[in-house]
């Protein structure tokens, strides 16, 4: 099933019921730590803190099979 954020369907389809939210889920993490979420709107499948506690979001990157990682306001702003 897919799952879609809280910040994805406010952008997108407001009339939507989300999922999750990043900002809560953000939140509760410490810095340098990860979760594993997957927003099929977005297409990330990590939410996570650097080493400032600046809020990053992973992204599977299929061709070297690493995570790319861009800050929240990168991806929510465009």
């Amino acid at each position: 099933m897919a799952s879609f954020s809280k910040q994805w369907c406010e952008i997108n389809d407001p009339e939507m019921p989300w999922d999750f939210d990043i900002l809560e889920i953000a939140g509760g993490l410490e810095p340098n730590y990860r979760l594993h979420y997957i927003c099929e709107g977005f297409g990330f499948n990590f939410i996570g803190k650097d080493e400032d506690n600046n809020i990053m979001l992973g992204f599977p990157n299929y061709i070297d099979m690493k995570i790319t990682w861009k800050t929240y306001n990168e991806v929510i702003n465009g």
